[in-house]
């Protein structure tokens, strides 16, 4: 047995070769930052390194913290709302686009709807600022005025900031998700919709009963991959609202939050525990959307 394996690793030795630099990378950069941020979250650090011993204190403090809470349910809200209008407005508008006759016109809008994508955080954040300025000097608002509408403070009044940086989001991932949903549609058997039009099938019904369940599993993939950054957001609302995730807090994501934590009020402790818990959230969501999938297939 040992000498069939190692046989075998002769064999393969060039091919671990290549794969080294990747394994070394992984290893540096993911799982020993991981393995030392649990360790982290088990002492009392207000410096990165060292500390007390305090078990899963910084675990219950921060169960018992209602900020967590805030902020994760700030989190889930926004996250949500982004994953709806993004996956729905993209798909529908992907459909738009795959309909075009030309193919020169298809790609001229592919470019169009892409270019938010290549713009960072920061410009979008500055762009978004301007357009959503409190008073009349703001594009909508000054627009709105034009229907005799009072100005709304978009990301000043705590009930619509979060609906403000969703609206953000979606201009700077309706590209990416456009373009993913293309690739799908792209691939849908052109027989299945000439079947249905000989049945007589209307366009909208070809839509609902071939388009849409033959291209479920990207949508699983787009959910998952949505909710998963949407999970994580912090550069958009670092940039708007501040560490203190204002207006009231409206803004303070579960992101943020271990951001404050950390590099605020130097409690790394606190901050690690904070991630490991946001980890596990995850986590549990993803599989949880995974196994209703499987049943879902199993069904079928």
């Amino acid at each position: 047995m040992i000498h069939v394996l190692n046989k075998a690793i002769r064999k393969n030795m060039a091919g671990y070769l290549f794969m080294l630099p990747l394994i070394l990378g992984i290893a540096v950069f993911s799982i020993y930052p991981m393995i030392s941020a649990f360790i982290l979250s088990l002492h009392r650090s207000a410096s990165g390194s060292g500390g007390d011993w305090v078990g899963f204190a910084n675990y219950r403090y921060v169960m018992d913290d209602p900020a967590f809470w805030k902020s994760l349910y700030n989190t889930v809200y926004m996250g949500v709302l982004s994953v709806i209008t993004g996956v729905g407005f993209s798909f529908i508008l992907a459909t738009v686009i795959n309909n075009l006759l030309s193919t020169r016109v298809k790609n001229l809008f592919k470019a169009i709807f892409f270019l938010p994508n290549v713009v960072s955080a920061v410009a979008t954040s500055i762009v978004f600022t301007f357009l959503f300025y409190p008073s009349n000097e703001g594009l909508l608002n000054f627009a709105a005025g034009l229907f005799g509408i009072e100005p709304i403070g978009w990301f000043t009044n705590p009930t619509y900031a979060p609906l403000s940086i969703v609206l953000m989001n979606l201009w700077a991932a309706l590209g990416y998700n456009t373009i993913i949903f293309i690739a799908g549609l792209q691939g849908v058997p052109k027989d299945l919709y000439e079947a249905a039009e000989v049945d007589g099938a209307t366009p909208l019904r070809k839509w609902f009963y071939i388009t849409i369940p033959y291209m479920r599993s990207i949508f699983v993939f787009m959910i998952i991959m949505g909710v998963i950054n949407s999970m994580k957001r912090f550069t958009d609302v670092w940039l708007i609202g501040g560490t203190a995730g204002n207006p009231g807090e409206s803004l303070m994501t579960s992101v943020l939050y271990i951001y404050r934590n950390a590099f605020v009020s130097s409690q790394m402790g606190v901050a690690s525990a904070a991630s490991y818990l946001l980890f596990v959230f995850i986590m549990l969501l993803t599989l949880a959307m995974l196994m209703f999938n499987r049943k879902k297939d199993r069904l079928d």
